[in-house]
């Protein structure tokens, strides 16, 4: 994208450039990056740079022996690396990061035409990938007095949790969603300068929370709702993965709808038992988008509907 394209076009009234884009996004993930190494330790940075330098080399070399246009400098790829190192846990095999990001920019962004095309998420179909063939590694959540098993597992299991500390951090899970309050820091500087809209992630929030009402049976239990919503990548699944604008609806009844299909499958899922209900919600919205974005085409402005003209009419 040319810094300069408001000259090209000048119907379009924004200035921000993709690589201003993926700027605000890393800096929005940030206070997650960085309380994820001070609880967890320098592993986390072991992993960080290993994802991101895996998703940028794995870009590179394609375009480059495919003889096209190179675009590691949007900073594309070092979000998905980030993205995708952020949902590992910390004691994961280095290695299942460098698999994810060669995945997820090699297998599912790239072969599809690159950023604008791709129609799933790379960082969450890489993901999707490592849980599925090593559930071993990405279900071990274990870390110093904590079991494998993240408060919201133990809640979906039955038992009775205080979901506070997942608010601070003070608990177990993914490097980057073990605080929701530092994820929460983040989507508000991306809602401030613009950069995604409230519309998705109002919508996943209201349709999930109505959906575990009409469903748990819970009444208004406020440790069960609290632990629901702040578990299980919720906060950064509707934030920072579900507004990518390359794989949500343009229109904007189209992310409303979008929005509310991944809070009911997500709280469906959650019901089920299954914690990682997000990831499944996100890429089979994500696969649903040109269908929602065909549904909801507005309407041209001032448009009239044609004058039917009668049988006598035409053939006077």
């Amino acid at each position: 994208m040319e810094k300069n394209y408001r000259w090209i076009f000048p119907h379009v009234k924004g200035t921000m450039t993709t690589a201003g884009m993926m700027r605000m996004m890393l800096l929005a993930l940030l206070p997650a990056e960085i309380f994820g190494v001070l609880h967890f330790g320098p592993r986390v940075l072991l992993h960080l740079l290993i994802c991101i330098v895996t998703c940028t080399l794995t870009e590179f070399t394609y375009e480059a022996f495919r003889d096209k246009p190179l675009t590691v400098t949007d900073g594309s790829a070092m979000v998905t690396g980030v993205l995708l190192a952020l949902m590992l846990p910390v004691n994961a095999p280095l290695w299942l990061g460098a698999l994810g990001g060669i995945f997820a920019i090699g297998a599912v962004k790239l072969p599809f035409g690159g950023l604008g095309k791709n129609r799933l998420n790379p960082a969450l179909s890489g993901y999707c990938l490592l849980f599925l063939a090593f559930p071993k590694y990405m279900k071990d959540y274990s870390f110093g007095s904590f079991g494998s098993r993240t408060l919201l597992g133990q809640l979906l299991s039955g038992q009775t949790v205080d979901p506070y500390p997942m608010l601070w951090g003070n608990t177990n899970g993914s490097i980057g969603t073990v605080s929701a309050l530092m994820l929460l820091i983040g989507a508000v500087l991306l809602l401030a300068f613009g950069i995604i809209h409230l519309r998705i992630p109002a919508a996943i929030g209201a349709s999930f929370l109505i959906t575990l009402f009409l469903g748990a049976g819970k009444g208004f239990d406020q440790l069960y709702f609290t632990t629901q919503f702040l578990g299980g990548g919720l906060i950064l699944g509707s934030f920072f993965v579900a507004t990518d604008c390359v794989t949500s609806p343009i229109t904007r009844k189209g992310q409303i709808w979008y929005g509310v299909l991944i809070g009911v499958m997500t709280a469906a899922l959650r019901l089920a038992g299954i914690e990682e209900g997000m990831v499944y919600a996100i890429l089979v919205s994500n696969l649903c988008v040109p269908f929602m974005e065909q549904l909801t085409v507005p309407k041209p402005f001032g448009r009239r509907k044609p004058v039917q003209v009668s049988q006598n009419r035409r053939q006077s």
